[in-house]
């Protein structure tokens, strides 16, 4: 799909604040609010926008501990192990990689008891990884949270 700039101008919009009315996003682009409702619905059936999300802070809902896990996975194994890896409440994104290791993953626990019982009596347990190692995050320097459009 091709975006023109008046695409972009409510994309930026829409990542700076999802909730932003539709006439707000009209007003500051100078464009109609019916301009923009059909814009939007546009861009989302055509998979551009994927969703609408709240940002939760995982320590204010109890998750403190959160880990970057590198998995090395056997040859031919992968779309199982991968399937039983997001079965795991506790992980929030699977990022498939070249290099050292052919999966990140990113995960949030209650605390480094969660995060130990979480990798030594649960991922053991899952058929086609090679090895893996955890890296605990100590913090979020930056968060990019717009595309650059």
């Amino acid at each position: 799909m091709s975006l023109d700039d008046t695409d972009r101008a409510i994309l930026r919009e829409l990542q700076r604040n999802a909730r932003t009315p539709y006439s707000e996003i009209a007003r500051r682009i100078d464009m109609s609010s019916a301009t923009v409702h059909d814009r939007v619905k546009r861009l989302e059936e055509e998979g551009v926008i994927r969703g609408y999300h709240a940002d939760v802070d995982p320590a204010a809902v109890g998750l403190d501990v959160e880990a970057v896990v590198g998995f090395r996975i056997e040859q031919g194994r992968s779309a199982e192990t991968l399937a039983r890896l997001e079965e795991l409440e506790e992980v929030q994104e699977i990022l498939l990689t070249t290099g050292e290791w052919d999966a990140l993953v990113q995960l949030v626990t209650p605390d480094t008891e969660g995060l130990r019982e979480l990798m030594f009596d649960r991922v053991p347990n899952i058929d086609g990884i090679v090895r893996s190692q955890t890296m605990v995050v100590l913090g979020h320097e930056y968060d990019a949270t717009e595309l650059p459009l």
